[in-house]
């Protein structure tokens, strides 16, 4: 029977490599370092244990020197006799009489690898499973603490530009170098392949004489006075510089070309799926994004929320400082600049930019957690609805956006039932301000309504359902009815992420209402970009609910959508929405507006139709 040295052996380092696996490979959640850690110090209890207590024959002590004789006598060197009682004594005697008629059965060395246990007659197999153990032990420390406590990127030096409109684009700099003050930024007109310029002089856009630790060493820079659907190149005298495209004018479609293309996704971890060659700020699902830009020729990227993940796999503080790392890290990824070089991004929050499943409004840390997400992108997102507010509107060509906040502030998800009234993801003035994006009359051309969350609106995802919309079921209803609402000819799409997987589903208004079926609402769920995704199904459309899975695809490390709105002035709006999974386009799905006309819920569906 094996001896409890020998199970808690086996059971550690089981527990050591499927916990290291899972974490570097699959999830890495803040429970496997301690699980790795705790069971690494059992097995090298246990170990030692077995290896000590080995017995001498085992080991081929002085003992092996003998053998027995065919009559059973202890026979030594020169096949001298020898008194095993004497030399060893009786019960010894015994025990050795015992071995030696009965020798231990040769292991198979595999079962060394696999188990963990020592194997006093081989070695290098030993030697191979407990390095087999001590390396994964130090690839948790290395996923855990290297970037953290090697790469705090104080001396980050970049510049990104955000949010751009027809006549305006917002520029982001950092500089912790006091040698480069004072910093001048310049812009000009730089020709591209379906424009010629004239006027290709400098101009100033801003200068800063001092900066400091109040915004980590940043300052932004609005440009003013652009022409729309132009292109202009940029440059900081700190040796940054690049490119930007202002938008159409309200209605009308980028110059060049007949579709508005942008991207969505949400959720980065840098260095995940682990890799111990790659760098400790690496973002592996950046490379896929970056092939694809070049080709898409998107205006901007929509992320969706979890920049960060100030609590995964290890929360090292609380502090504003704490968080600031977490973003200059980001920004300091040597993947980063081909993601941005010429792609304006526009943020929204999300739990883990703060803690993981946010519902306490302002109350600590969220302070801190707005510190940097206010220096690093509220300062060049597009203008808040209403001032100090973390929710932003704004219109791009023949689209119009409205970026909710759901987790400033949201009531909390518990113990409230999810159709109490008395719950509110938006807070009464998000809420209103919401309604009132819907039910207004867009400009003539602006075919599409998106609704930014960054949390899917759906309630088809059963897992963590009391963080999402699924939890706040009777405001998701006022919302939905002014959704089916919206002004004829215009189509709404709700844009979300979080769930580490991607989903379209479809929300038809209830049959036999005041709503035609052409008011349908698309929802298209997209995450992750550079993070895990869960190994088990977590999505499921169930009868009676009203919610339509369009399409479902739970697999890929790296998920990103291509929103293409096509159509102009007069006629339906057209959209494409195409899924890209791991650097491969995998599915793509068209939808049309209803047709602009006041009528009946029949008239409008037979035209539709």
């Amino acid at each position: 029977m094996a001896s409890a040295a020998t199970i808690l052996a086996v059971l550690s380092s089981t527990a050591i490599r499927l916990s290291a696996y899972v974490f570097l490979r699959w999830i890495p959640g803040h429970h496997a370092p301690p699980l790795v850690l705790t069971s690494a110090l059992v097995y090298a209890i246990s170990f030692s244990s077995i290896f000590t207590s080995t017995t001498q024959f085992e080991k081929g002590a002085p003992i092996s020197n003998h053998h027995l004789s065919s009559n059973g006598q202890l026979r030594g060197e020169g096949n001298k006799s020898v008194d095993a009682t004497a030399e060893y004594g009786s019960q010894s005697s015994q025990s050795f009489g015992k071995s030696a008629t009965q020798p231990t059965a040769k292991r198979w060395p595999g079962w060394t690898l696999l188990s963990g246990l020592p194997d006093s007659a081989s070695v290098s197999w030993t030697v191979a499973t407990v390095g087999t153990n001590i390396v994964l032990c130090l690839c948790v420390a290395d996923m855990v603490y290297r970037a953290p406590v090697m790469y705090p990127s104080h001396d980050l030096s970049f510049a990104r530009v955000g949010y751009i409109s027809d006549t305006t684009a917002s520029l982001l700099v950092r500089e912790p170098d006091t040698r480069q003050l004072p910093i001048f930024v310049s812009y000009r007109n730089a020709p591209d392949a379906n424009s010629h310029v004239s006027d290709d002089a400098w101009k100033a856009a801003g200068k800063v004489y001092w900066l400091s630790n109040e915004t980590d060493y940043t300052f932004t820079v609005s440009i003013k006075g652009l022409q729309p659907a132009s292109r202009y190149q940029y440059a900081v005298s700190n040796n940054h510089s690049g490119h930007f495209t202002t938008a159409p004018a309200e209605g009308q479609l980028p110059s060049g070309t007949d579709k508005l293309t942008f991207l969505a996704s949400s959720c980065i971890k840098p260095r995940f799926p682990y890799n111990p060659l790659s760098h400790p700020l690496s973002m592996p699902g950046f490379k896929h994004l970056a092939q694809s830009i070049p080709i898409l020729k998107a205006s901007f990227m929509l992320f969706l929320g979890d920049f960060i993940y100030i609590d995964v796999p290890r929360r090292f503080g609380s502090d504003p400082e704490t968080y600031r790392r977490e973003y200059r890290q980001v920004y300091s990824s040597p993947d980063w600049s081909s993601v941005s070089q010429d792609l304006p991004w526009i943020h929204v929050m999300d739990d883990h930019e703060i803690a993981n499943d946010w519902d306490r409004n302002t109350t600590a840390p969220y302070p801190a957690a707005a510190d940097p997400w206010n220096i690093y992108h509220t300062s060049i997102n597009p203008p808040p609805v209403r001032p100090d507010a973390s929710y932003f509107q704004f219109t791009h060509g023949p689209a119009s956006f409205f970026l909710m906040d759901t987790r400033r502030y949201r009531t909390p998800s518990q113990p409230l039932h999810a159709n109490s009234p008395e719950k509110s993801m938006l807070g009464p003035a998000q809420l209103s301000s919401l309604l009132h994006f819907l039910s207004r009359r867009e400009p003539d051309g602006v075919k599409w309504k998106f609704v930014i969350s960054s949390i899917p609106f759906t309630r088809n995802w059963r897992f963590g359902a009391t963080d999402t919309w699924a939890s706040y079921l009777h405001e998701r209803q006022t919302i939905l009815e002014a959704m089916w609402s919206v002004p004829p000819g215009v189509g709404v799409v709700v844009l979300s992420g979080d769930r580490h997987e991607f989903a379209a589903t479809a929300f038809p208004p209830p049959e036999g209402s005041k709503w035609p079926v052409s008011a349908t609402v698309h929802e298209f769920s997209t995450s992750p970009l550079s993070m895990f995704y869960l190994p088990f199904r977590t999505y499921e459309e169930r009868e009676g609910e009203g919610e339509v899975c369009v399409k479902y695809v739970p697999d890929g490390n790296s998920k990103f959508g291509a929103v293409e709105v096509m159509g102009g002035k007069g006629g339906q709006g057209v959209l494409r929405f195409r899924l890209f999974v791991d650097g491969r386009e995998v599915w793509d799905h068209v939808l049309t507006t209803g047709p602009a006309v006041v009528g009946g819920m029949r008239g409008r569906d037979a035209l539709w139709g």
